[in-house]
């Protein structure tokens, strides 16, 4: 019989080598293959096999992302074609994907390996950009260029002309995306169990000045107008398009495009509240510790609790 293999996805910067080391000794006492992509060789023990990129996700049983959210959109993106869920473990900032703590990482592998757990389906954005296909989880995005004129560009809706934005960026998001760039520019919070896609302009001057919130099943369709200055393309954050100054960007929704592993997901909704509420408090992180009664304040020095930023 076939060992099973858990793929890992690793932050591209941050020190992910103590959760690394957990995993790796948890693995061999259960014996169960890893394998990480060929790129990150360096960062793991020899024990752990490399693989091209495209194949870590195509060879492996589930992915363990190591990092933020960040590194929870890059996992679920490599296993788009044939999604294997994605056991999210924090390692960063403010993550609303992630639910792993480290130190509770051996007991949720047990319960990886056992299939004791629920999965949460994710949509996304299928995206022609300019002639490529991408695929986004939480948003795509036309940005500005500062200093070099605005985004123009005209919206059509199944071939329906809408109208057209006049604004710093243009964010089009999935409803896990809505806690994310569009949130910041002013779009709603869309509850992950709604199906839906957000387009919110940020900092409007002209045109269309609201979030519209469309139909999964409607195709949208952006076009950089010839008043536009030069626009960058971001795809979750990865900027994929530098500098356009014409092109279409055609997007349509991709229905359980991603898996996610929740362990316990009513404590996961109580962290998100959290970090929800910490969002809209301008408070630096020490203000607000000193405002937790001191009991809080215990669990987020063990870490049971999320920091805030």
């Amino acid at each position: 019989m076939d060992r099973s293999r858990l793929g890992l996805v690793l932050h591209p910067t941050r020190d992910v080598s103590a959760v690394v080391d957990t995993i790796v000794t948890w693995a061999a006492r259960h014996h169960i293959d890893l394998a990480v992509r060929a790129e990150d060789r360096h960062r793991v023990p020899a024990t752990v096999e490399p693989l091209p990129v495209g194949e870590v996700a195509v060879r492996s049983d589930a992915l363990i992302a190591i990092g933020g959210d960040g590194t929870m959109l890059g996992a679920l993106r490599s296993a788009v074609h044939d999604p294997k869920p994605v056991l999210g473990v924090h390692v960063g900032k403010l993550g609303f994907l992630v639910e792993v703590e480290p130190p509770e990482l051996p007991r949720a592998l047990d319960r990886l390996v056992a299939h004791d757990f629920t999965v949460e389906n994710h949509s996304c954005l299928a995206c022609d950009v300019c002639g490529d296909d991408l695929v986004a989880f939480n948003d795509i995005a036309l940005i500005r260029q500062p200093g070099s004129g605005f985004v123009s560009a005209s919206l059509a809706v199944d071939g329906q002309q809408y109208g057209y934005y006049r604004c710093d960026a243009l964010v089009v998001s999935t409803p896990t995306g809505s806690t994310a760039y569009s949130y910041a520019a002013g779009g709603p919070l869309v509850s992950p169990a709604t199906e839906a896609v957000v387009v919110t302009p940020s900092a409007p001057m002209a045109g269309i000045s609201r979030a519209v919130v469309l139909s999964p099943d409607e195709t949208i369709r952006l076009e950089l107008r010839e008043d536009s200055g030069p626009v960058a393309v971001e795809v979750d954050g990865l900027v994929i398009r530098d500098a356009a100054t014409e092109g279409v960007v055609q997007i349509r929704y991709r229905h359980d495009a991603g898996l996610v592993v929740r362990l316990d997901p009513r404590r996961y909704q109580e962290r998100n509240q959290l970090k929800l509420s910490l969002l809209d408090l301008p408070l630096l992180p020490d203000q607000l510790r000193e405002l937790l009664p001191e009991g809080l304040r215990e669990r987020f020095n063990r870490r049971e609790l999320p920091p805030p930023r």
